[in-house]
């Protein structure tokens, strides 16, 4: 009697479904079946990207961590997202007992191997057709907005771009910054009104070290003849080149993730950042026009920034090897932002150590007033004496480095090899499946005891001695695509911190009842937009000699 009602009732809802008033009574079943094949697919496409990743122990989660909605999501358990290699730094490979561990997503992304062994980075970073590893695309759309560039460039097309970038990162560059550098300090002391004054508050002190660095883009990186106390606006209410240049640094962010159409929407934000943009942009292309021009016409003497350079040594090239001037523009763009915000964070966080740690703080003044004395102001011959000035430099950046993560992925089936823990000779195979990421974690690799003893603590001493060119030296990155910065950052850095340090002692602003300990504890930390940096450093200057 069952089989005839069922039969009836499989009719009935179908003719109510055709009139439109109901639902076939198989929908469920269907519903069921087609998220058991879901769910089934899912299972084997995660069994598959075990496997790709050599069964390498690590982290089974819902998202890829570098991605959308894993990179918004907070750290949690469940989702390292985009800060678990900082706020897990002490604790992360110790987990696994192992330099290495895999992330597999099971609802999306690819399989991923994270690394902080220097060995495997150096496997994976050179690229080229020797090397089955590529910068996948997607990794580089943050560094696009301003044309192709050299970061962002693979294989043939990074190898044309290193060629004429080269030439630009010379010593006449350098002295340039040394000499500016000075005298934008000499400006801010001056514009500030701190000449005459014993003790100063800084509340933030990357508003002075993001001023600094940005008007060193201004003036080394472009020619522009910035000062530090210019008007943010003209008297008309349009935006200065300065102040465009200052907002396009700050919008970045909201350029690459933000729709296009959304840009477009008519907010005070947007508009402003649409208008810095084309602002800067227009003034580039008429800049590489004149440049171009200028060059030919051989009236370049004196001239040694960074776009003159780099536009003179493209006029060298020929045919295919000429970069267009999108590439000119995209490669001073994302060159001088990215030292920009790395020169200001480190600078910010070696101010942040030097004003806890008393004794490092008087060892580095005692080497600058030893070298440049009293009498006159620090010269670019002096950089090689200053290595105490460096080394507090070099480790800040250290234990806050900016390129926080490298992303590489295979283009074929390989192998990399894994060296053996400390204390055991040779390596272990590691097999990598083709669309397999590494990313080489920079922070695992700078608290890695592997390479440094008591990895969590500010020791310059460290650097002493160490050439300035270094590989031991690991945070501007490594091999041929080390940062090509690396000098024009740390002639700043050193110049700068010289002459600060020799003017005035620097110690924490501290709340009430607050130990450096534990002032230390609350503001020595990162913030994570592109690249990672210390959070807000308040501390005050004190003249030297005039006491507390």
């Amino acid at each position: 009697m069952m089989f005839p009602f069922a039969n009836n009732l499989k009719i009935v809802a179908m003719r109510f479904a055709i009139m439109g008033q109901a639902v076939d009574v198989n929908a469920w079943t269907l519903f069921v079946a087609g998220l058991t094949i879901y769910v089934a697919s899912k299972v084997l496409a995660s069994l598959r990207a075990i496997h790709s990743v050599g069964r390498l122990p690590g982290f089974r989660v819902p998202f890829y961590p570098l991605d959308l909605p894993g990179a918004v999501i907070p750290t949690l358990s469940w989702n390292p997202g985009l800060a678990a290699t900082w706020l897990w730094r002490h604790t992360l490979y110790q987990r696994f007992q192992n330099e290495n561990f895999s992330i597999v997503s099971f609802l999306a992304g690819p399989p991923a191997i994270y690394t902080s062994n220097l060995d495997v980075a150096r496997q994976v970073a050179v690229g080229g057709h020797k090397v089955p590893f590529v910068k996948p695309e997607r990794a580089s759309q943050a560094l696009l907005l301003w044309g192709m560039n050299l970061i962002a460039a693979d294989g043939q097309v990074w190898r044309k771009h290193r060629r004429v970038m080269g030439p630009a990162f010379s010593n006449e560059l350098y002295q340039l910054v040394w000499d500016q550098t000075r005298e934008t300090y000499n400006e801010m002391i001056t514009s500030e009104g701190w000449a005459d004054k014993k003790t100063v508050d800084i509340p933030v002190v990357q508003e002075y070290t993001f001023k600094l660095a940005l008007l060193m883009i201004g003036r080394c990186g472009f020619g522009f003849s910035f000062n530090w106390s210019a008007p943010a606006r003209a008297p008309d209410g349009s935006m200065s080149l300065q102040e465009a240049l200052r907002v396009v640094g700050d919008t970045h962010m909201i350029a690459i993730i933000l729709p296009k159409w959304v840009q477009k929407l008519p907010f005070r934000r947007l508009k402003e950042a649409r208008q810095a943009h084309e602002q800067l942009m227009d003034f580039m292309q008429n800049q590489a026009a004149e440049r171009k021009a200028e060059i030919r016409a051989g009236i370049t003497e004196g001239k040694e920034d960074v776009f003159t350079m780099l536009v003179k040594a493209n006029e060298g090239e020929a045919g295919k090897s000429q970069l267009d001037d999108e590439e000119l523009i995209g490669n001073v763009f994302i060159m001088l932002f990215a030292g920009h915000e790395t020169t200001a964070h480190a600078l910010a966080a070696t101010l942040g150590f030097l004003a806890v740690y008393d004794d490092i703080q008087e060892e580095v003044f005692q080497q600058i007033t030893s070298v440049v004395g009293w009498e006159r102001d620090p010269v670019f011959d002096d950089y090689a004496k200053l290595d105490k000035v460096l080394s507090a430099f070099y480790e800040a950046l250290r234990l806050f480095p900016a390129g926080f993560i490298m992303i590489r992925e295979a283009t074929e089936d390989t192998v990399l090899q894994i060296p053996n823990p400390v204390g055991q000779e040779g390596t272990t195979p590691l097999p990598v499946a083709k669309g397999t990421q590494v990313i080489v974690d920079m922070v695992g690799v700078q608290y890695n005891p592997r390479y440094f003893d008591e990895p969590g603590k500010y020791k310059p001493s460290r650097w002493y001695g160490v050439s300035n060119e270094s590989e031991a030296f690991s945070a501007f990155s490594v091999g041929p695509r080390a940062c090509i910065g690396r000098k024009f950052a740390t002639t700043e850095a050193v110049c700068f911190l010289t002459l600060l340090l020799r003017d005035w002692r620097i110690e924490p602003i501290l709340s009430e009842g607050e130990t450096k300990e534990a002032w230390m504890g609350r503001v020595l930390d990162a913030k994570i937009v592109i690249t990672l940096g210390v959070a807000d450093v308040p501390v005050r200057l004190v003249r030297r000699g005039a006491g507390p």
